[in-house]
């Protein structure tokens, strides 16, 4: 039997769907200029959505390849654009690791541990993410200059310190796994135990195969936000060769030397790894953002 919807109901369908397209649209459009500006020969931020005439000397630019100039001469790329997004991948992934291994483990003795002063040091986490990591970058700067001159593996100019540094804020992450390990019985693991397994076999073999919607979530939000990252990195690193492409492509813009089309080709190319960590993970990114934020 059809069911008849009233006229009231289809207007609000409708108007539905009208804020839906055009929140996509408001969503795609920005990503349409960076890409029309990548493709318009000249470095101009200015002009038609659809270029007149299609250039790829910006993207054979920030891949390496020598491309002829407009006074016919052939220009070499003096900035390794393909080498600070490597290096921002290592980065990113390294440090995503990291995050996981801490916050999995940190976690799991906040949700199923008794100790003193765990819930003084749950508030305590909860009260360093009202702080954003711009406000420590003198600190940040102070410790590793002093840690390099010690320890140059992990001091100034170097990933190492980028990994170290980034690893530090898993607070939001900590949370998160909490809220999920908080959702699972506990009977699981007195099961497990019954059955002669360790408490570490039981968080090894039972727990974590459960929780690996959320571990995926955690994994991208950490490799997303060490990716994308800029205050940090820019104060770590100085050297060009040892740039993230978040801090070398700010070489696209100096002042009186606005690059505008080398910056646009760049900035989609450092879109690429989330895209393929987004793809690799979407199976398990719906279940992992719901069950995060579920406890009881």
């Amino acid at each position: 039997m059809a069911i008849v919807q009233p006229k009231s109901q289809r207007w609000r369908l409708l108007a539905a769907h009208i804020f839906l397209l055009s929140l996509c649209a408001a969503v795609v459009f920005p990503f349409l200029v960076v890409l029309s500006v990548s493709l318009r020969p000249g470095n101009f931020a200015s002009g038609s959505l659809i270029p007149s005439s299609i250039s790829l000397e910006h993207w054979r630019y920030v891949l390496g390849m020598p491309y002829l100039g407009v006074d016919g001469k052939t220009v070499t790329p003096d900035l390794p654009v393909l080498g600070w997004l490597w290096n921002s991948i290592k980065v990113a992934a390294a440090s995503a690791c990291v995050t996981l291994l801490l916050s999995t483990t940190a976690s799991f003795a906040l949700a199923r541990m008794k100790f003193r002063g765990r819930q003084q040091l749950m508030t305590g986490l909860m009260l360093m993410q009202m702080f954003p990591a711009v406000l420590a970058l003198v600190a940040i700067y102070a410790i590793f200059d002093r840690i390099g001159s010690a320890f140059p593996a992990i001091g100034l100019n170097t990933h190492a310190s980028l990994v170290l540094a980034y690893s530090g804020g898993i607070a939001m992450h900590v949370w998160t796994l909490k809220g999920y390990y908080d959702t699972l019985p506990g009977e699981i693991e007195e099961a497990a135990r019954v059955d002669g397994a360790t408490p570490w076999q039981a968080f090894w073999r039972v727990l974590l195969p459960m929780a690996l919607p959320i571990l995926v979530v955690v994994f991208m939000l950490a490799f997303i936000g060490a990716i994308i990252e800029y205050p940090v990195a820019s104060v770590l690193l100085s050297q060009q060769d040892q740039l993230t492409l978040a801090v070398g492509s700010k070489l696209f813009v100096q002042e009186h030397n606005f690059h505008w089309g080398d910056f646009a080709a760049a900035a989609i190319l450092s879109g690429l790894p989330i895209t393929v960590v987004f793809l690799l993970a979407q199976r398990w990114m719906i279940a992992g953002l719901a069950a995060g934020g579920v406890k009881g």
